[in-house]
């Protein structure tokens, strides 16, 4: 498919987002719709956003688990960028009304000290790059209607990426992140997971990612946050429903939801 498609796409995502309008499934209205195509999208509502003052700070990298695969029919891993204005505080109070339909997970971000790039980059090279880890929500939503994605559809749509709350950082040595267990809360919702449910260890979803992007002559830089993907499944951010997930040695991180302006 040609760019002035992908910008055209690119737009109408942007434009569902800022309007809480969502649209039709992509893959539906084009069929011949592919990966590359997605990616292409991306790029361009990347830059969309880039030309409008946002600062790109890191990535996330999805359906790294069994339990969100299962959860949205996509049986490979993605990513989408972060940009500074999808950053919130611990404790911070979201307000619901601002997305269209959103979902929130509990999971692990890893900061870079250094650059990570390449084709062959492992678990411990992102460990010996990363000055630290911080407990994290990523509440995700998407701009397709319902739900109704695919894996090309997601990526377009910024691997459905809304927000991200950081916890405390902690330096990544000395804790076992995969046999770390989580305890995710969310109202009156409970879920259990270890580190492991994330393609066998939170730092192996980070050097996937940096082998994915090395594919498109890219890598991570040093500073960026890597959000590593859902220990387990996405659970719906409702109003007046407190959120934590807690790590253990690792700390917690939390947010509540109110339906009223934040501001007043």
């Amino acid at each position: 498919m040609d760019a002035r498609l992908h910008r055209q796409l690119a737009d109408e995502l942007l434009t569902a987002r800022r309007g809480r309008r969502p649209v039709p499934r992509i893959s539906a209205r084009h069929p011949g719709f592919t990966l590359g195509d997605a990616y292409a999208v991306q790029r361009e509502l990347r830059a969309l956003e880039e030309a409008d003052g946002a600062v790109v700070v890191g990535y996330k990298i999805g359906a790294t688990s069994e339990a969100i695969q299962r959860m949205f029919g996509i049986d490979q891993p993605d990513f989408g960028y972060l940009t500074d204005r999808m950053m919130l505080p611990d404790g911070c109070c979201v307000d619901a009304d601002r997305f269209i339909a959103p979902k929130v997970e509990g999971e692990l971000a890893f900061r870079l000290g250094e650059d990570l790039a390449g084709d062959s980059v492992t678990a411990r090279d992102v460990l010996d790059a990363s000055s630290e880890v911080l407990p994290a929500l990523e509440i995700c939503d998407s701009r397709i209607e319902h739900w109704d994605i695919g894996l090309v559809d997601t990526v377009a749509d910024n691997a459905s990426s809304a927000m991200a709350v950081l916890g405390p950082p902690v330096p990544p040595d000395g804790t076992d992140l995969a046999a770390e267990q989580m305890v995710f809360q969310a109202g009156e919702h409970v879920q259990t997971a270890s580190g492991s449910a994330v393609m066998g260890h939170p730092a192996e979803a980070v050097a996937c990612l940096a082998r994915i992007l090395a594919s498109y002559g890219t890598g991570i830089t040093a500073g960026q946050v890597v959000l590593a993907g859902a220990w387990a499944g996405a659970v719906d951010l409702l109003p007046g429903s407190p959120v934590k997930a807690s790590f253990g040695r690792l700390g917690s991180v939390s947010l509540t939801v109110d339906t009223r302006d934040s501001d007043g």
